[in-house]
């Protein structure tokens, strides 16, 4: 019989691993920071390499907009207070369109967990329509639903909502199969196995799933903001871009791209405190 390994004399075991657990994470904590910092300092350095280029005269200040142009604008389109009424439709719209693509693509693909003779008819029409080039929809859209937000609105769910069926049910199809012979075994039904198994076995690719849409969701409705809008930042960036306003331009772009993040952090906020959780 082999002899145990003993822990080092005066020395408990469980000291050891905490202390081994400490310097993980101080060394975690290093590393997160060092990211940080190099974020910030990549930033600061394109910002001031395209100012020196714009105040040099390597870069056309007028097509190229510069930092310093870009906060004059967008001060000043905050004194007009113009500024708020487009970021706020644009929000506006995309928290719709993307809480509709949630809501109905996993109605969707729990439909198709349920039928698989139902998911084998539409897989192919959800390929092809997932792959279709989303802007081709958009004048099809304004001809059936007009100019308004309902356009907009539809126009950002079509980015979405195809790939997310696809991706949830994917991900329905993935849960534990063990968990699923066990609810049959004690004899529980195909609902009770969804909604005790399947559903609550796939929330982390809900939430990876939405991490992805809220991105598409915006670029959708900048995608019907271009062509049927009268307010919002996509109808500000075609304005200022035929107007040739381009300081405003490169302002509603950088503003997108703010948003962008803030949306995206938010979810990834709820994917934080989902596992907390568990």
């Amino acid at each position: 019989m082999k002899n145990k390994k003993l822990p080092a004399a005066g020395i408990p075991e469980t000291e050891k691993v905490s202390e081994a657990q400490l310097k993980f994470e101080q060394t975690e904590k290093k590393h997160q920071k060092l990211v940080k910092i190099c974020r910030l300092l990549v930033l600061l350095l394109f910002l001031g390499v395209w100012e020196a280029a714009a105040d040099l005269g390597l870069i056309d200040s007028f097509f190229f907009s510069s930092p310093s142009r870009v906060i004059l604008c967008f001060v000043d389109m905050l004194q007009t207070k113009s500024l708020f009424i487009h970021i706020g439709i644009t929000l506006f719209e995309t928290v719709v369109s993307f809480l509709l693509v949630i809501i109905i693509s996993i109605l969707a693909a729990t439909l198709l967990w349920y039928s698989r003779r139902l998911h084998e008819i539409a897989e192919p029409y959800l390929v092809v329509l997932n792959s279709l080039p989303k802007s081709a929809l958009a004048p099809l859209l304004i001809v059936w639903l007009g100019t308004g937000i309902d356009t907009i609105i539809v126009a950002g769910m079509s980015v979405a909502i195809f790939g997310a069926v696809i991706s949830l049910y994917t991900g329905f199809l993935q849960v534990d199969e063990e968990k699923i012979r066990l609810v049959k075994t004690l004899g529980g039904t195909k609902k009770d196995t969804f909604f005790k198994v399947v559903l609550p076995g796939s929330v982390p690719t809900i939430l990876s799933t939405m991490k992805v849409n809220i991105g598409l969701a915006l670029v959708g409705v900048i995608i019907g903001e271009f062509l049927s809008a009268r307010r919002g930042l996509g109808y500000l960036i075609i304005y200022s871009s035929q107007v040739f306003k381009l300081d405003i331009l490169i302002t509603s772009i950088l503003i997108l791209c703010v948003i962008a993040m803030g949306l995206y952090q938010l979810v990834q906020l709820a994917e934080r405190i989902y596992q907390k959780r568990l």
